[in-house]
């Protein structure tokens, strides 16, 4: 059965004022946005007929661009709930490595491929003497959910609102309008040592992390 689709029509009406021989003209662009719900296998959103994306300020543009959170700072502190609803703060981890990885949501294609990354390789990480510490804006219950489905022996930290992840500055895809997937590597003193992004091979995420703890 051929996917159901509502199309758009953009008008944008140019005027030429410095070669006014020449008329208005008029352009159409049609756009096809789908109507049933689905996931993206490499941005790991889920996206449905109601999703609306906002226009772009600059601000957003900016701060999808720019880091707040950069190599060589010392990671600021945040305290969220952990998958079981009890309240974790960074500072715990001080004295031991840790591997941070922000990711979209729970139960995405992307973000179940670099969740079960992360957990196959986790012995490695242990070896490492690393914790690894999962973060997306979903709730304590989805990470519970989430957590016991796939059996990931780490914590996952619940961001409800996106606090932590403005607040780091981790860049979103398509100009801010999906969650970026971003990890950071932090040495036993909390200084942020390795930033790496990649939304569309979550497992490297895992590959890179692990070359550089045993680099370091």
């Amino acid at each position: 059965m051929a996917a159901c689709s509502s199309s758009f029509t953009f008008c944008n009406h140019t005027t030429l004022h410095s070669l006014p021989q020449r008329k208005t003209s008029l352009t159409k662009t049609h756009f096809s946005v789908p109507t049933k719900s689905s996931e993206s296998n490499f941005f790991g959103s889920r996206l449905s007929h109601s999703s609306y994306i906002s226009p772009i300020s600059s601000h957003s543009l900016k701060s999808s661009i720019f880091a707040k959170v950069n190599k060589g700072q010392a990671a600021p502190d945040f305290t969220l709930k952990d998958q079981n609803g009890k309240p974790v703060s960074l500072k715990k981890y001080k004295g031991k490595p840790v591997v941070l990885y922000f990711y979209p949501a729970d139960e995405t294609p992307g973000c179940t491929k670099q969740a079960c990354a992360f957990r196959d390789s986790y012995e490695k990480f242990k070896k490492a003497g690393a914790e690894v510490i999962g973060i997306s804006g979903d709730d304590s219950a989805s990470h519970k959910a989430f957590a016991s489905k796939y059996k990931l022996p780490y914590t996952l930290l619940s961001d409800e609102g996106n606090k932590v992840r403005k607040d780091w500055g981790v860049p979103g895809d398509l100009f801010g309008a999906l969650p970026g997937r971003q990890t950071y590597v932090l040495d036993k003193n909390g200084v942020v040592q390795l930033i790496y992004n990649n939304q569309f091979q979550p497992e490297k995420h895992i590959d890179e992390t692990l070359k550089f703890l045993k680099a370091a």
